[in-house]
């Protein structure tokens, strides 16, 4: 079986979107997202620099909008036909969820304008961040994280536990890092999946009514417990709730393994989610689809694992 999993905020880089525009449909369809987002995701894929695309307010309907864009086109045919499983990290579940059909493309880049909005607003009350802690024995490296006061925020498997919290915290941790263990910040404005979150929830709640939910037409993991998601109500409501609450993707990877995932492909901007996989789902076949010339390789590790079916 495929995974297709679609990456979170801080996999942008400068420029990325670029040889995307080099595909003839790409332009008008990210134009159309753009008047969705509020923001010109033409000019953020291609020109805007580093800080700028930082912001969360650019990041999140950035990262969304690369998915939608590389799904449809390594994929000419309803992802519901095809032997696959979907799976996004953070932001990128709402791309999962838009390509199981929980979500229609408008609808998952009008949530991500709103989270994005109103995550920054949340992240501009108080400065936070978050950091990666690699290595390290896990049980140490979570108690770390709470002597110091912040929050593991991402549970990511493969020896990756990201912490979150004020500024004065992650210093806090670097400062004193659990043994055999690496600090890295990250490049995220904010200390998401955290209570300092909690005020994006309201926003997303008033938008709630708009949208129309189906069922996951493909089968697709939720980032609260790795478990299959069923309900499009339900999915919603736990894309709400994800803002606060911390993401499990190491239960996402070991929902693939025990449901027999030999091969992935990480979705533009691709690169994390694939190197996590690499680590913690031993045999697994990667590929990441970070511009139009990896197309071709997403395409052969699919017909490969088909033919294994």
């Amino acid at each position: 079986m495929l995974a297709i999993v679609c990456p979170g905020q801080g996999s942008q880089t400068p420029g990325f979107l670029a040889p995307w525009l080099e595909l003839p449909s790409v332009a008008g369809q990210l134009a159309s997202l753009s008047e969705i987002a509020g923001i010109d995701l033409i000019a953020h894929g291609t020109t805007s620099d580093g800080e700028t695309i930082k912001d969360t307010a650019v990041a999140q309907p950035l990262i969304v909008a690369a998915g939608l864009v590389a799904a449809g086109s390594l994929f000419d045919v309803e992802l519901s036909t095809l032997p696959v499983i979907l799976a996004g990290h953070s932001v990128g579940e709402i791309t999962a969820s838009a390509l199981a059909g929980v979500l229609t493309d408008t609808e998952a880049m009008t949530f991500v304008r709103e989270r994005a909005n109103s995550m920054a607003a949340a992240a501009a009350a108080t400065p936070t961040g978050m950091s990666a802690v690699v290595g390290g024995d896990p049980a140490e490296v979570l108690s770390a994280i709470e002597a110091c006061g912040a929050t593991a925020a991402n549970v990511n498997g493969a020896g990756q536990i990201v912490a979150a919290g004020t500024l004065d915290q992650l210093k806090a941790l670097a400062d004193n890092p659990p043994a055999k263990a690496r600090v890295i910040p990250l490049k995220v404005a904010g200390a998401f999946h955290t209570s300092h979150m909690s005020p994006a929830a309201a926003p997303l709640q008033a938008l709630r009514p708009t949208l129309h939910p189906r069922n996951p037409q493909v089968p697709l993991l939720s980032n609260f417990d790795g478990a299959d998601v069923t309900d499009g109500a339900a999915a919603v409501d736990s894309l709400i709730a994800q803002v606060s609450r911390p993401v499990r993707w190491d239960l996402c990877m070991e929902s693939m393994v025990k449901r027999g995932v030999n091969g992935l492909i990480e979705l533009a901007p691709a690169g994390t989610l694939a190197g996590l996989a690499k680590r913690a789902m031993p045999g697994v076949k990667t590929v990441t689809v970070k511009t139009p010339d990896d197309l071709s390789a997403a395409l052969a590790l699919f017909a490969e694992l088909e033919g294994q079916a």
